[in-house]
């Protein structure tokens, strides 16, 4: 699933992708015709996971492989809306990372025409990468 469109701009701290996913009908988290805030935590880990990839190339290392990386936190949720689906322009989704070990700590907003609708922080748990026989 992939709900992200682009991304804007990034460097080693922070990334910032734009997503318009949450005005389709055939958006795979809608749940009775509709999307919920909450969602917008899945289009935060979306754009740690893309920002995480892109550090790690930049290192010369090898980005996780899907399926790497399971959600073990969001803490200091804050919604202001209740609904994704119902906003017209498109999601400005950044993300800025506080730590990168075992696990990725990141900070989250989502706003729209610089008004903020979702942030919080995540911590993603990051699996040791398995040998493919």
């Amino acid at each position: 699933m992939l709900l992200l469109d682009c991304v804007e701009r990034w460097d080693d701290e922070q990334i910032l992708c734009v997503a318009s996913s949450h005005r389709s009908t055939s958006n795979p988290l809608r749940a009775g015709g509709r999307l919920g805030a909450i969602c917008g935590v899945e289009y935060a880990a979306q754009a740690m996971a893309v920002h995480d990839a892109l550090v790690r190339t930049k290192e010369g290392g090898e980005p996780q492989r899907s399926g790497a990386g399971y959600l073990a936190s969001v803490r200091e949720l804050c919604m202001e809306i209740t609904r994704l689906d119902d906003i017209e322009g498109d999601l400005a989704v950044s993300a800025t990372r506080l730590a990168a070990h075992s696990s990725l700590l990141y900070s989250f907003v989502i706003s729209t025409d610089r008004r903020m609708l979702v942030k919080g922080r995540i911590i993603i748990f990051v699996a040791a990468q398995q040998e493919v026989p």
